[in-house]
């Protein structure tokens, strides 16, 4: 599991009432959800070489692999909006990033649901319920889950940062940690953005919303399909695509270096055809520190602002929201799960309005 490094059901029923459960704000109304479903998009075959001889079923001679695919569940509410919200998770997640938040509310899945917008969460290639990987790894557990309690900026353990928007109840560290899940295969950005473009094939324009390692597979997808009408990236870990000649000097941090990433300038281009809005949480240091889960990150907000710049001297549509700057404080690296992500969903949807894609 790379994280920080690289972070770092078919159509169903006509009609479903959704009704707050436990957790969730009793005073919610129920929500009716029209249609409801999932499948694979993308993928590989492969078929050993011979002949399947029935007789003989444990033989792979002439057998078939169906795998590297991409799974979504989606959901379609009553008087939806024109376009649905396709939430990919980061590195060592998997839809669940989108759903309940760890402390029991209701999490982007849902809220944006309430705003009447489909929504379809995936698991990317080699991760969750697209685990069948056609290229064998070994997964090792490894213990790491105070690394990533500072690498995701809730403190430095096993301090919670002051007034940081991280529920202290005590099964929520618990839900938080049970939400990470392995690679099934290795990192394969070209196959997991391949398989994006096919997700959107089918389902059409649509808004792709990314998390920390799928900000980089974003950028892939939108080079690839023009289905993205505007992509909000919560914290992109890497992967900022520059035109060659025109990528900025690495920028060292005390975990890493954080690096730009050269291409054709006619697939840079293609970033700047759609708005792009892009969050980071607080807790990022200003200065270089020996914190490495903290320092990482101000090597990743300093490339980003440079990759919004060079979008937007190109003549696209890019923001960087820094919420401390804007006066909203505490946010982890998951702000749409935060305490506040009612207030971050509104920021989403004030950016959709601005763009005319609500």
């Amino acid at each position: 599991m790379h994280v920080l490094t690289s972070l770092f059901r078919t159509a169903a029923t006509t009609m479903i009432l959704l009704v707050p459960g436990a957790g969730w704000a009793q005073s919610a109304p129920p929500m009716s959800i029209q249609e409801q479903g999932s499948f694979a998009a993308g993928g590989t075959v492969t078929t050993v070489p011979g002949t399947f001889d029935p007789r003989r079923p444990l033989s792979a001679a002439g057998q078939t692999f169906h795998g590297d695919h991409l799974y979504a569940f989606y959901q379609i509410p009553t008087n939806r909006r024109r376009y649905p919200i396709v939430m990919w998770h980061g590195a060592g997640q998997f839809s669940k990033t989108w759903e309940t938040t760890p402390d029991g509310r209701e999490g982007f899945q849902t809220i944006f649901l309430r705003r009447r917008y489909a929504t379809y969460l995936i698991d990317q290639p080699r991760r969750g319920n697209a685990g069948r990987s056609a290229v064998q790894t070994m997964i090792t557990p490894t213990a790491d889950e105070q690394f990533l309690f500072g690498a995701f900026r809730v403190g430095i353990w096993p301090d919670y940062f002051a007034g940081v928007q991280f529920d202290r109840g005590p099964d929520t560290l618990n839900q938080y940690f049970r939400a990470m899940t392995p690679n099934t295969g290795p990192f394969d950005g070209t196959l997991f953005s391949d398989a994006a473009a096919a997700l959107l094939r089918r389902i059409g324009p649509s808004i792709l919303m990314t998390h920390s390692q799928s900000g980089e597979l974003g950028w892939l997808t939108v080079i690839k399909s023009d289905q993205v009408r505007a992509v909000v990236a919560f914290e992109p870990s890497g992967g900022f695509i520059f035109p060659e000649g025109a990528v900025p000097p690495p920028v060292a941090t005390s975990l890493d270096t954080v690096t730009g990433v050269p291409a054709p300038l006619s697939d840079f281009m293609a970033l700047t055809r759609v708005p792009i809005y892009i969050v980071f949480g607080d807790n990022i240091p200003v200065a270089p520190t020996d914190v490495p889960t903290q320092d990482a990150w101000r090597g990743r907000l300093e490339m980003a602002r440079l990759w919004r710049d060079a979008i937007n001297r190109h003549g696209g549509k890019a923001t960087l929201v820094h919420l401390p700057e804007a006066g909203i404080r505490g946010n982890t690296h998951f702000p749409f799960s935060d305490l506040n992500n009612i207030r971050i969903a509104d920021l989403v949807s004030q950016f959709l309005a601005e763009t005319g894609l609500d």
